[in-house]
C-alpha cells in the first residue's frame, strides 16, 4: 500500500522545513514539490535536493492539478509533496488529497508556517481579527477584478483585518506591492467607493521569514515610493485597531504615532522597521 505526505516547507527558504517534514522527505520513496502557489525565494531546487538528500521532482500546475502523476506514484509508493508555506492552504492540495481518498490512497499533513499565520505576528495584530483572506491577481486585457477590494471592504466594514496575498506566476514573477496598490485604487476608481484611498493605513511587507524581511506601515499613496525590498511582498489592510495593535505598528512597522483609523485621515511620515 502506497501513501501521499503533504510536506509544509515553511516561508523563504529550505531551513523553514519542520524536523518531522524533513524526516518524512527523507524516508520517501520517491519525491515531488511544486513552487507556484508558494515560493520558498530564499531556496533552489539544489539546496532543498541536498537537505533531503534525494532527487526532486518539480510539477507544474497542470500536472498537480490533474493529479494523474502524484497518485500513479503515491497508489504503490510512499510518496512526499512538497509545498512552500503550508500544503493545506491551497484548495488545489485540498483536491488532490480528496482524490488520494477516493482512490483509497492514504494520506497525511507536515504543517509548515504559512503567510496566514505569519503576516499578523510581524505586524503584531490579533490573528482572530482578521477577516477573509484575497488575492489581487496579475492584470490582463479584458480581466480586471474587483473582487479582492470587494472583500477587503467587507472585512473593515466588519471592523476586521485584510490580508492581501500577491499573485505569483509559474514562471516565478511576482506581482510588487507599488503594482498591487495602483491596482487597488484604480478598483476603488471602478466601483465609486471612497472608503479605499490614498491617506488609508496600509502595511506592507516582504521577503516575511528571512533576515532581510521588512514591514512597512504608512498611508496606501505612499507605499509604492518607498523601499520595500525584494518579493515576495503581501499587504495587510487594518480594520479596527485594539491600542496594543496600534503600539504593535508603530513599534514594528514604523506607522506614524499620530494615525487615525479612517480611510483618509492617516497624516504623513512613518519610517520602515526590519520584521
Amino acid at each position: 500500500m502506497g501513501e501521499l505526505v503533504f510536506i509544509g516547507l515553511g516561508l523563504h527558504d529550505e531551513k523553514g522545513v519542520t524536523l518531522r517534514g524533513l524526516e518524512e522527505a527523507r524516508g520517501a520513496d520517491m519525491v515531488f514539490a511544486e513552487l507556484y502557489t508558494s515560493t520558498l525565494a530564499g531556496a533552489s531546487l539544489e539546496s532543498v535536493e541536498r537537505l533531503v538528500g534525494k532527487k526532486i521532482r518539480i510539477l507544474g500546475r497542470a500536472e498537480v492539478e490533474d493529479g494523474h502523476t502524484i497518485l500513479a506514484a503515491a497508489a504503490g509508493q510512499r510518496v512526499a509533496f512538497l509545498v512552500g508555506g503550508d500544503p493545506m492552504a491551497a484548495t488545489t492540495h485540498v483536491d488532490l488529497r480528496l482524490r488520494a481518498a477516493s482512490a483509497g490512497i492514504p494520506t497525511r499533513i507536515v504543517h509548515g508556517a504559512s503567510i496566514l499565520t505569519a503576516a499578523a505576528g510581524v505586524l503584531g495584530l490579533q490573528i482572530y481579527k482578521f477577516g477573509r483572506t484575497t488575492t489581487i491577481p496579475f492584470p490582463s486585457e479584458g480581466f480586471g477584478p474587483t473582487s479582492p477590494l470587494e472583500v477587503i471592504l467587507q472585512n473593515r466594514s466588519a471592523g476586521l483585518h485584510s490580508l492581501v496575498l500577491l499573485d505569483l506566476r509559474e514562471d516565478g514573477t511576482f506581482l510588487l506591492a507599488g503594482d498591487a496598490i495602483g491596482l487597488l485604487l484604480q478598483m476603488a476608481a471602478k466601483i465609486g467607493t471612497a472608503e479605499i484611498g490614498r491617506r488609508m493605513l496600509t502595511c506592507a511587507l516582504s521577503r516575511v521569514g528571512s533576515r532581510e524581511g521588512l514591514a512597512v506601515a504608512g498611508p496606501l499613496g505612499e507605499l509604492p515610493a518607498r523601499d520595500l525590498g525584494r518579493p515576495p511582498h503581501c499587504l495587510v489592510i487594518p480594520g479596527s485597531l485594539h491600542f496594543l495593535e496600534k503600539e504593535a505598528l508603530i513599534a514594528f512597522a514604523g506607522a506614524p504615532r499620530d494615525f487615525s483609523e479612517g480611510p483618509s485621515r492617516v497624516p504623513r511620515g512613518g519610517r520602515s522597521a526590519r520584521t
